[in-house]
């Protein structure tokens, strides 16, 4: 079967939208999607950054959603040919950690959804000429016109809702919503600091606005500032003098829970000592070096800890954001504008200058 799909060549160069063929049907356990939309994350963009532990060339993407258009059955398939589906990260299944509802920290993530590691599977795509490409990147490898992915990161949705604009709910809008509602289970009369008004960061804001939650959203962007507004927090400058007593103040005497998206070690100090006692931050953003806390900053009952893909079961919390979305308490499609998938590098450029929030690729599919 040949496709077009992005293929990332070289760490410095750019997509290229190229013919790649799949030579595999699925097998027991997985479906082939027809992508209607992909979103881009700044996960898929780090892999220029990975100083070459991420093999090349490689078909990127795993913010998908689509259509199963052909599927390998099996008694635990959970979605069938003509689902609609958002796909998130891949999961064992079978570890303790994915048997107690935290498919997160499955002890063979980094190997079902990293390169690193993956040589016990073998690649089933290849370019035109036959070269392999790198085996799927997060059970998808999305920014193509159709992704072979396990069924069981398939999740099936409503067709009535558009499903183009759904894959971004796999990874970044997940991560952001899940932090408030599955880690901290933040409710009415609970106030969040989030620090960093990305994608992640605007989802934990809408996340809290329809929990009830109170939010200051700190950043150093004006429209992005503009966007965690309207969607309920308080916006906050972070080059403010006397961030942490601003925080503060804005949070009734200290924030209970507090999220950084940003990896910043001096906003991250901000936030734990901004938190009242015993609040929590979580960090969703990867550390590049070691992180030096300021003392006191753990002081009376204060913890810190990392969140991945925001505790969330995706069968679940999928569901219960298109509802919110349906209901207009979460409208995360305002985050986003659609590219081509022909335009990728457009879209990685806009991206990685603020430019959008959210960009979501949409194949240019030959109805033949």
């Amino acid at each position: 079967m040949r496709f077009r799909a992005a293929v990332l060549r070289a760490y410095e160069e750019p997509f290229t939208v190229e013919e790649v063929a799949l030579r595999a049907e699925p097998a027991p356990g997985e479906v082939l999607v027809a992508v209607a939309g992909a979103g881009m994350c700044r996960t898929d963009l780090a892999v220029r950054r990975s100083a070459g532990r991420s093999p090349l060339p490689a078909v990127l993407g795993h913010e998908g959603a689509g259509v199963v258009v052909r599927s390998g059955g099996g008694p635990d398939a959970a979605v069938g040919v003509g689902d609609h589906v958002v796909l998130a990260f891949d999961s064992c299944g079978r570890c303790r950690n994915c048997l107690g509802a935290a498919p997160a920290y499955c002890d063979s993530f980094a190997s079902l959804n990293l390169f690193g590691g993956r040589g016990e599977e073998p690649s089933r795509l290849t370019d035109a000429a036959g070269k392999a490409l790198a085996p799927r990147w997060f059970g998808q490898s999305s920014f193509a016109e159709y992704a072979l992915v396990p069924a069981r990161n398939a999740v099936r949705v409503d067709p009535a809702l558009p499903i183009e604009l759904l894959g971004p709910l796999g990874c970044g809008f997940l991560t952001g919503a899940g932090a408030v509602l599955n880690t901290f289970r933040a409710g009415p009369g609970d106030t969040l600091a989030v620090l960093g008004a990305g994608a992640v960061g605007l989802a934990a804001v809408m996340a809290a606005a329809a929990a009830g939650v109170r939010t200051v959203a700190v950043d150093r962007h004006p429209r992005r500032l503009d966007l965690a507004e309207r969607f309920g927090a308080v916006p906050l400058d972070s080059t403010t003098a006397g961030l942490t007593e601003r925080i503060r103040r804005l949070t009734d005497g200290g924030a209970q829970y507090a999220l950084d998206t940003t990896a910043s070690p001096a906003l991250i100090n901000h936030a734990l000592h901004a938190l009242r006692p015993t609040g929590a931050l979580g960090l969703v953003a990867r550390l590049h070096a070691p992180l030096a806390l300021e003392t006191g900053t753990l002081d009376r009952g204060r913890g810190i800890r990392h969140i991945c893909e925001g505790d969330a079961v995706p069968a679940l919390l999928v569901p219960r954001l298109t509802a919110l979305w349906q209901a207009g308490r979460f409208p995360f499609d305002q985050l986003i504008r659609t590219y081509p998938l022909s335009a990728v590098n457009e879209a990685e450029r806009d991206c990685e200058s603020g430019l959008v929030v959210k960009p979501v690729l949409l194949p240019e599919r030959n109805p033949g």
